[in-house]
């Protein structure tokens, strides 16, 4: 309220505009940016990373893809999932889905 006040409120004859308030408006925009968009993209990209990282022999997964499994085989980069007819298949840790995989019963 105090802020759309100050916003409002027109310079009087003879004074000139705070050059701090003309850019009130554009701080603000940023600070809501960061708040509402930026953070918690950072805090869901972090949390990702710690899953991946975290992964082991035996979690219960789904790929980005779609693909169903167990993690037979953890490797640098990649892990070796076993479907349920037995087919081994590699992929990226990165296809790896948190969303998906939490929903299992898996805890990030």
């Amino acid at each position: 309220m105090l802020i759309n006040m100050l916003l409002m409120a027109a310079p009087q004859s003879g004074q000139q505009q705070n050059p701090i308030m003309s850019f009130l408006p554009i701080v603000l925009i940023i600070i809501v940016f960061y708040f509402f968009m930026i953070r918690p993209q950072m805090k869901k990209a972090k949390e990702q990373k710690k899953f991946r990282e975290g992964l082991k022999k035996g979690d219960k997964i789904v790929t980005i893809g779609g693909l169903h499994g167990k993690i037979a085989e953890v490797q640098e980069t990649t892990i070796i999932v076993e479907t349920e007819s037995g087919i081994k298949l590699k992929f990226e840790k990165s296809a790896v889905s948190l969303d998906q995989s939490v929903s299992l019963g898996q805890q990030p």
